[in-house]
């Protein structure tokens, strides 16, 4: 398995397929490339590029070194640019989006941006702040008690899963594999950091960038997802109709070579 090292000596596995320009794929919370969507993606995509799928740190085959910051996984992405040439276009889920937001940010190397339902919330939403601050508070007192499984179901019920449903895939033999990277869960929360939109953040995005939702995803994911693009100079929204957070990757595929092959 290929492996990058980062600038603070962590090692970022990847994996690479297909041919012609680089494109990295940046997963949410939860997930690397043995158990979440860009596999699926990668078969897609890989007759119109070169794609990259990595896990993220902490996660599946790449190391860690604490103590966590923002600043790190930007590293590692931009790692993984130097590998693929020095340049690439970069998609990402989820809060995945929002550390391709701030590697955008920081500097060169990211071509063009595509960004799937990044999970801010609206300046406005005061009750879903309140609730952000809620989840954060516990996902720290959790993970600081060892309590690793339950901060996978505090998770799974902050995102929408019913509580019956956790309790079954707890009894399931792969909750183990997520307890294992729970303690990532803390890094995607700090990158959302008070969830709100980071306007100043996207505004020094100066790629093309294109920022998609789900027609048949919950409104709050929608407008944040049109927030976000509203708040990127060169930036333009699009709904793939009848898609949720958990979107198919034949109707994210094409969407995606349209814009990185324009």
């Amino acid at each position: 398995m290929p492996k990058v090292t980062s600038a603070d000596g962590t090692t970022i596995a990847y994996e690479r397929d297909g041919s012609g320009p680089p494109l990295i794929l940046v997963d949410g919370a939860m997930c690397h490339r043995g158990g979440g969507p860009m596999r699926p993606l990668a078969a897609r995509l890989r007759h119109a590029f070169t794609v990259y799928a990595y896990d993220r740190r902490g996660r599946g085959e790449s190391t860690d070194t604490p103590p966590y910051a923002v600043a790190r996984e930007v590293e590692d992405l931009r790692a993984l640019i130097v590998e693929a040439g020095g340049a690439a276009h970069v998609y990402a889920i989820s809060s995945g989006a929002a550390l391709a937001l701030a590697a955008a940010a920081s500097g060169p190397g990211i071509v063009r941006l595509a960004l799937y339902e990044p999970p801010f919330t609206s300046e406005a939403d005061v009750e879903g702040g309140a609730r952000r601050r809620e989840y954060t508070g516990r996902l720290t007192e959790l993970l600081a008690a060892g309590r690793r499984g339950d901060a996978v179901a505090l998770f799974m019920t902050n995102v929408g899963v019913p509580p019956y449903a956790v309790e079954g895939m707890r009894a399931q033999p792969g909750w183990s594999a997520l307890e294992a990277i729970a303690p990532t869960l803390a890094y995607d929360d700090a990158l959302l950091g008070d969830g709100r939109v980071p306007r100043s953040l996207a505004s020094a995005v100066t790629v093309p960038t294109l920022v998609l939702s789900g027609g048949a995803s919950p409104e709050v994911l929608r407008h944040a997802a049109k927030a976000t693009a509203d708040a990127i100079p060169q930036a333009g929204h699009r709904t793939l109709d009848g898609q949720t957070h958990d979107v198919s990757p034949d109707a994210l595929a094409p969407a995606l070579t349209d814009f990185f092959g324009a």
